[in-house]
């Protein structure tokens, strides 16, 4: 079987590979973009589900704050590609925008399909060709090989760009198996782990009634990590913004603390309780006091039984240990850490043993909160592996 020459080759359809499909179809290369799944942006769309949350508007210093551990690669790529580029590239594609209150960007029809739909449609009119239930098994030499549903096809690209993702919701595409593929093939990878994750708490029956109540007004503490959002009782845990914002302290071990009443010091909230009837029952007394919805008291009962009393008491209210078991598995994480390792790619995100061979996306090694941040980064490194492999020449 011969091998198709392809100038330009994108593998993985998701934000950061259709982002690169844009920018080499721009500078006039011709585009083949492959996904292994039936139809592209499955994830993206996923995520938009709730809402698409675009990237965060505010300064870029804080923004960048937000990546933890940020490569010299992914610092460029970002600032190149910054929150205020996010939004003119969405109003490109005719999506009009709005900030909410806390700086979250989103479309005006809040879900991911019209964005979706308008990429789509200008990566036709660029000329890029889509080929779906295409999945990309390995190199031979230099020919790359796909599972299709017509049997093996083999590809010759004079570029090409990966970007298929971390291992997370592999129901959707992302599975992770490519960095079996890169380790055999010598590229140093680091293992793939959950990030922005659910807590994983094997709760007592009692808890039962609690399961997907939002919890809000609270802060939570994993070392010298502090979150306020809100997040959801489920029957596997604690899930939602505030824990993703701390899943990787919890990842490396760090315990974790709630705070029931973080606008109050634990004298105020001391002073509060022992303010009420004596005749009162503990629970009771917290309810009057402190205004404390059902579902953290039950979080406090669930936590911190036997209630103490007084200033005891008070401490827990602002300090409630949870008693978990680590993160939820990576099948169920928003988003991975992990991947191919800083030190494989060069400035331009070129893997340095496979000239002409880009990677962008949660492929490379990076992590970062849901909130834009996750999204910014893989806009940003899709779009700057699309701009060197558009300028890349052999030689």
């Amino acid at each position: 079987m011969s091998a198709e020459s392809v100038d330009a080759l994108v593998v993985g359809a998701g934000p950061a590979g259709l982002m690169a499909a844009t920018v080499l179809a721009r500078a006039g290369r011709h585009v083949v973009l492959t996904e292994a799944k039936p139809s592209v942006g499955r994830k993206f769309l996923m995520a938009g589900k709730s809402g698409l949350n675009l990237t965060k508007d505010e300064p870029l210093a804080d923004f960048l704050c937000q990546f933890p551990d940020l490569a010299p690669q992914l610092r460029q790529a970002v600032t190149d590609f910054d929150p205020s580029a996010v939004q003119d590239w969405a109003r490109e594609l005719g999506q009009e925008i709005f900030t909410g209150s806390s700086g979250r960007v989103f479309p005006n029809a809040m879900k991911a399909s019209p964005l979706l739909r308008a990429w789509l449609g200008q990566l036709s009119v660029l000329g890029v060709e889509v080929r779906t239930r295409w999945r990309w098994v390995g190199w031979s030499g230099e020919e790359w090989r796909f599972q299709t549903p017509d049997g093996e096809a083999q590809l010759t690209p004079a570029v090409a760009v990966l970007a298929l993702g971390g291992a997370s919701w592999p129901r959707l595409g992302s599975d992770g198996a490519w960095s079996e593929i890169f380790s055999e093939s010598g590229v140093p990878v680091m293992p793939l782990q959950p990030a922005n994750a659910g807590i994983a708490i094997d709760w007592s029956s009692h808890m039962r009634r609690y399961f997907g109540e939002p919890v809000k007004g609270t802060q939570l503490r994993a070392g010298s990590s502090v979150a306020r959002g809100e997040f959801v009782v489920s029957d596997r845990g604690l899930e939602g913004g505030g824990v993703y914002a701390i899943s990787r302290q919890v990842r490396e071990g760090l315990a974790v603390e709630l705070d029931l009443a973080p606008d109050l010091t634990v004298d105020e909230v001391a002073r509060r309780i022992t303010g009420q009837k004596t005749k009162d029952t503990v629970v009771n007394r917290l309810r009057k006091s402190l205004h404390l919805s059902p579902v953290k008291l039950a979080l406090l009962m669930e936590f911190g039984r036997p209630l103490p009393e007084a200033d005891r008491l008070a401490r827990l209210v602002k300090q409630l240990p949870v008693l978990h078991s680590g993160l939820r598995p990576i099948e169920e994480a928003i988003s991975t850490a992990g991947g191919v390792a800083w030190r494989a790619v060069d400035q331009d995100l070129m893997l340095k043993d496979r000239p002409g061979v880009f990677v962008a996306g949660e492929m490379l090694d990076w992590e970062a909160p849901t909130g834009g941040y996750l999204l910014t980064g893989c806009f940003a490194t899709g779009r700057s592996a699309g701009q060197a492999a558009a300028n890349w020449r052999p030689g």
